[in-house]
């Protein structure tokens, strides 16, 4: 993934910029930048995130830098921003997002006159440098960008510094947010909704989809209207938001509280046909959600957790949810070291991020011995990981361990924002599953009945992870749930890792 922040202001906003961008260290991992420009032009600065927090890697960089505008990023990916000298002037460069078509489009570069890129480790060519290449190729900075949103593949988010302002670009279908603040000094422009509050800014706009604005520190002008198409990332309610954040209005921890809510509705039968409560579950008749003996139960009474967990951190609100409306108690089976395991220490090499996943997580004995767990994450990826934590809660003494996952499984890599370090679609555990029984080669359609939550493919896939992880029973958040818990219209999300429906 990867977050920005950028600052135009009347005063200095290196202070500005420092605090806001290190709001999105939760989004990316690998590298930081700043970038400047006041009075001696441009000034930049990027650093290699992997070992230490953005903080900090930038704390004297801030003493060093100076001006009234600047752009800064956190990435999982190419180092950025970069700064662009071209015949539309000279400008900082920073993006969010995903290129699926690079080598026709950098082959067009070379066409239209482009002699070089610049190569990175393994052959890659930074996305940055070729978005900006992509820009270069029309005759003003609206244009470009425009151009950007009409030729990439997949999803561009793209913030652009220049001696008059910050260009801010919402991708085209708005799969990624953009958010402005305002206070009396100027304005910035940020992923996250919640990293200028804390600076003095108040909500000012939120980008549509495909919106192209200039902001300055004297307003923000409108140069591209929003298309009406919108595909936002559901994952970003799911797991990468902040839980202080809101994206179109729609707060994330409160997004979680009502999928955790719904999770436990299906496991009492209580999603509108429950004659005991019509779907709102009423835990002081017995009648409804299964209660025995005063213990909340499944409404098959096939399991009677003692407490409701969370994987922190991401799953910790969805367990509240689910807690509050089921009335089985919320606990924290195992706390989570931060002090030396900051989020933002987390290599590329995925058996060194299995080992520190578990390395972070300490048990709490007297909350796990003998007790029966209902364990919420927010998705299942690999498997990997959950599966080695269920076993380490059974080695702790659980007698029972129900996994709900916050989200539907996850049968296709995502084309447009970068959320997984998959390589193939393989490494996802119900690929492997569905290609161990159905062959390398599977059809759309047949994918499309592995996703139906009412199919029989749908159950004996779920049985076959639930034996593979060593799970008490799985249960995955439907689709039909997880939209509802957001409550935007289906047409206005991107939900492609779940249905691959585009």
């Amino acid at each position: 993934m990867g977050g920005f922040f950028g600052v135009t202001s009347r005063e200095d906003c290196v202070m500005d910029l420092f605090f806001g961008t290190d709001y999105h260290s939760h989004l990316g991992t690998r590298r930081g930048g700043l970038a400047v420009y006041g009075p001696g032009g441009f000034q930049r600065s990027i650093h290699n995130i992997e070992n230490s927090p953005f903080r900090t890697k930038f704390e004297r960089d801030v003493e060093e830098l100076a001006g009234n505008s600047g752009i800064g990023t956190i990435s999982d990916n190419e180092p950025q921003p970069l700064l662009i000298q071209s015949h539309l002037g000279s400008y900082a460069i920073a993006t969010v997002g995903k290129i699926n078509n690079k080598e026709q489009l950098v082959q067009q570069a070379f066409e239209n006159g482009h002699i070089h890129f610049l190569e990175m480790s393994g052959g890659h060519i930074n996305a940055t440098e070729l978005t900006a290449a992509i820009i270069n190729q029309k005759e003003s900075l609206v244009d470009g960008l425009l151009h950007v949103q009409e030729v990439i593949e997949g999803s561009m988010t793209i913030l652009l510094l220049t001696p008059e302002g910050i260009y801010a670009s919402r991708d085209r279908y708005g799969r990624t947010p953009v958010m402005i603040g305002r206070k009396d000094s100027g304005f910035c422009v940020s992923f996250e909704s919640f990293s200028y509050i804390n600076l003095g800014y108040h909500h000012y706009t939120e980008l549509g989809p495909g919106e192209i604005v200039l902001v300055n520190a004297n307003g923000v002008q409108s140069l591209s209207k929003p298309r009406q198409e919108m595909k936002i990332c559901s994952f970003l309610w799911v797991y990468y938001g902040y839980p202080t954040s809101s994206y179109e209005g729609i707060n994330v921890e409160e997004m979680r509280y009502r999928c955790g809510s719904i999770l436990a509705q299906r496991d009492l039968g209580c999603r509108g046909d429950c004659p005991g409560c019509g779907g709102s579950l009423d835990k002081t008749d017995g009648e409804c959600g299964g209660s025995s003996a005063g213990r909340p139960q499944t409404a098959d009474g096939t399991i009677h957790p003692d407490i409701v967990a969370g994987v922190p951190d991401s799953g910790l609100a969805h367990a509240i949810g689910y807690a509050n409306e089921s009335g089985i108690p919320f606990s924290r089976p195992f706390i989570k070291y931060t002090p030396t395991w900051p989020r933002s220490f987390m290599p590329q090499n995925q058996s060194q991020r299995n080992l520190i996943a578990k390395m972070k997580l300490i048990p709490v004995d007297a909350l796990i011995r003998n007790k029966r767990l209902l364990l919420i994450d927010d998705s299942i990826v690999r498997g990997t990981q959950l599966g080695e934590t269920t076993e380490f809660l059974y080695q702790s003494g659980a007698k029972e361990v129900h996994i709900r996952p916050a989200c539907p499984p996850l049968l296709f890599g995502c084309k447009y924002l970068n959320f997984s370090r998959s390589n193939s679609e393989l490494d996802l555990i119900t690929r492997r599953i569905i290609q161990e029984r159905e062959g390398e080669h599977v059809s759309a359609e047949l994918l499309s009945d592995y996703a139906d939550p009412d199919s029989q493919n749908y159950a004996q896939m779920l049985e076959e992870i639930r034996r593979r992880l060593n799970f008490t029973t799985l249960k995955y958040h439907r689709l039909d749930d997880l939209i509802e818990s957001i409550g935007l219209p289906k047409e206005k999300l991107c939900t492609y890792c779940w249905d691959g429906k585009e």
